[in-house]
């Protein structure tokens, strides 16, 4: 323990080393949490070195101590909020805002994971420590960088036990003068606490040792013939069977290292089998990726083969591209099934992304010569169809003969391309007829779920939701209405109007006309449409606006529930009747309360008393749920809250009517170094003191700071 030279209060630095050394025996580890925990009870700033490199892991160094510190720490001594000050250690490139959130979500986890006493189930991380994050460069390799950190790591204890220093809140603090009598105490709890005696040498021997078995097992994987013949074999063929020849073996090494290690801690063996399972799964990675190498490329030549076949056959271009490929990507599919591991996670999404690419990639080859073949042949017939003609004009030379020549080009060739054009255009207008279904859907629940911004909505109340329905089946109505008719040329219909009037809004139209004419849409042709244009009739329509409408008829329902429940949720008043009826039933009462302002008094404070238990409670929260699990809960938390608030009051009383001198208790502060063993002497900081002999009365804070190394 030292005094630190130049800050300002008075600040005290307490140094532990070893806290977590495997080199020590059980009966000292157990020594060293003891100082630990004393250090961390009597200080207010707590640094704990930790290393870059141990941040996200699993089994860092110091887990193991923290989770100790936590639990025993809440056993012993009543909330106070300490500063835990972090100094991440040979900090990498990582920039300190990627480390930090890392690093908390380790601490929060390490929080809820350890065993809470009754009294502080519910008590956050927040209540016992602030925690702070540092990072300070490697000495070795950057010592002038690390020397200015920590120089401004320093600046940062002056002042320490001011209103918003490093210190904490200072909660349960001695006048100096009885810091002595109180260390005492706290000593005297901590080494009777028996459960501070950890079993760390078993720790340690099954670290040791169930490390060695590990390496053991992964040399005898790597010497396993099986393994190094499946291996060789792969490199250069699929091998049927691989992932469950492959499963077979490491299931038979990680069952070896089980047997050998089942008398070890739990937790240790569990820690190294699984990484012995990392390290066996990085080994026969490149296998496994070898295997899928063949099978995309044994996949892609097969359907190559079968896909010129399939053109060859007279099968259309279109449908044997889908066919073929739906038919080699499941082939793929059920080969790379086959091949999994069942120890490890990996996908093969991404070599079966570069299968659909090659397979895109083949088609669209194909299709570019195809389309070459097609030009050449249309070509050849263009010429025939136009060398005999144009021969035969200007043998009989004229004046007509070039206006001739002219009709007679634009006739043949926007004649052949425009049927050509036409056949394509209306075949896809077909394919995309079949799934207007889906597209009406969609288009329906873009526009019902999200407002203009493209936000999802949120039912509030306040939406007209027969608008945004009617909005939403009108534009989905749209997509019906186009899809109903190829309309290639110029001629306007009437689709549109009749879908809206007979489907939408089916009043607009008058009754009249509606009596005369019947149902619209009662029939199997289109006016002024002929059925060859037609994709969809009336009829069709009409059944698939039913079938539309039945589906998300339940997406509207929803909203509507929705609706009325946050309607109900904010509602809180009576009915205006019933607010009457207090009015003129309570007149009598409220001339009483007038009368006697003593009940406006009694009342008044069962007001307050009623408030207090509402905010408590969240009885407002716990009905949103429903009644039933609200009455359920408000009566588990009713009688703990009154408790609560009685106690509250008394304390409140009882430190009104006993005022005493006020005191600035001691502030120490400490640092817990886990498994660092470098030269950072630096980094020790502390809390503060000082001392007045005004009115000759003694206020003095001296503040202790620990590093445990």
């Amino acid at each position: 323990m030292a005094h630190c030279v130049g800050i300002e209060p008075c600040t005290l630095v307490m140094d532990l080393e070893g806290t977590d050394g495997r080199e020590r025996g059980e009966d000292d580890t157990a020594f060293e949490k003891q100082s630990a925990l004393f250090a961390l009870a009597v200080s207010d700033i707590v640094l704990i070195n930790m290393w870059c490199h141990d941040i996200g892991r699993e089994q860092a160094a110091n887990k193991p101590l923290l989770k100790t510190v936590f639990q025993v720490m809440m056993r012993l001594f009543s909330p106070r909020k300490t500063t835990l000050m972090f100094v991440i250690r040979d900090k990498t490139r990582t920039p300190l805002e990627n480390l930090e959130p890392v690093l908390r979500e380790d601490i929060q986890k390490i929080w809820d994971s350890v065993p809470k006493p009754q009294a502080h189930k519910e008590t956050p991380l927040s209540e016992f420590f602030n925690v702070e994050v540092v990072a300070l460069s490697s000495y070795e390799e950057k010592e002038e960088l690390f020397r200015e950190q920590v120089a401004s790591l320093r600046q940062r204890f002056f002042h320490s036990i001011a209103p918003g220093g490093l210190a904490g809140d200072r909660r349960g603090v001695v006048p100096a003068s009885g810091f002595s009598f109180s260390a005492q105490q706290i000593w005297k709890i901590i080494k009777e606490n028996k459960d501070l005696d950890l079993p760390a040498h078993k720790v340690m021997v099954a670290t040791v040792r169930c490390e060695e078995i590990a390496n053991e097992k992964f040399s005898s994987f790597s010497a396993n013939e099986e393994w190094r013949q499946l291996e060789e074999t792969v490199q250069t063929e699929p091998v049927p069977g691989f992932g469950r020849k492959l499963t077979s073996i490491i299931d038979a090494c990680l069952s070896e290292y089980d047997a050998e290690a089942t008398y070890f801690d739990e937790g240790v063996r569990s820690s190294k089998r699984k990484q012995l399972e990392e390290k066996l799964l990085q080994l026969v990675q490149p296998a496994y990726q070898f295997m899928l190498g063949h099978l995309r490329s044994g996949t892609l030549e097969r359907f190559k083969e079968a896909f010129d076949s399939a053109l060859n056959g007279g099968k259309g271009f279109a449908a044997a591209a889908r066919d073929c490929t739906n038919y080699f990507m499941s082939q793929f599919d059920e080969a790379s099934a086959d091949a999994h591991i069942d120890q490890a996670n990996w996908e093969s999404s991404k070599v079966r992304d570069k299968l659909r690419r090659d397979i895109d990639a083949h088609i669209a080859a194909v299709r570019t010569a195809k389309l070459s073949d097609l030009t050449t042949m249309y070509e050849t017939k263009l010429n025939e169809a136009l060398s005999g003609p144009v021969e035969a004009l200007l043998d009989g030379a004229s004046d007509d003969t070039w206006p001739a020549i002219r009709k007679l080009l634009h006739h043949k060739m926007l004649s052949r391309l425009e049927d050509h054009a036409r056949g394509i255009v209306e075949g896809k207008a077909k394919e995309e007829a079949g799934r207007v279904l889906i597209r009406m859907k969609d288009r329906f629940s873009t526009l019902f779920s999200h407002d203009s911004d493209s936000m999802p909505r949120v039912w509030t109340g306040k939406e007209d939701i027969r608008a945004i329905t009617k909005t939403a089946r009108s534009a989905s109505l749209k997509i019906l209405s186009v899809m109903a008719a190829i309309r290639l040329d110029d001629s306007a219909d009437s689709i549109e109007n009749t879908l809206a009037l007979a489907l939408v809004d089916p009043k607009s139209g008058t009754t009249a006309n509606r009596s005369i004419s019947g149902d619209p849409l009662a029939s199997s042709s289109w006016d002024e449409v002929p059925s060859s244009k037609t994709l969809l009739t009336p009829v069709q329509c009409k059944s698939l606006w039913r079938q539309f409408k039945s589906e998300t008829e339940y997406t509207v329902s929803q909203a509507i529930a929705a609706q009325e429940a946050s309607k109900r949720n904010n509602n809180w008043l009576p009915p205006p009747w019933a607010i009457v009826a207090l009015v003129v039933l309570g007149f009598n009462e409220f001339m009483t309360l007038l009368r006697n302002p003593l009940y406006l008094g009694v009342i008044f404070v069962a007001f307050l008393l009623i408030k207090a238990l509402w905010v408590q409670l969240d009885i407002s929260g716990e009905f949103r749920n429903g009644a039933l699990p609200g009455i359920l809960s408000i009566s588990t938390k009713f009688l703990p809250t009154v408790m609560n608030l009685l106690r509250k009051l008394a304390e409140e009383g009882q430190r009104q009517a006993n005022p005493g001198p006020q005191h600035n208790p001691p502030v120490p502060a400490k640092t817990l170094r886990s498994g660092t063993n470098d030269h950072d002497d630096h980094s020790s900081s502390a809390s503060s003191g000082i001392t007045s002999s005004e009115n000759g009365t003694e206020y003095s804070s001296p503040s202790a700071h620990q590093k445990a190394q």
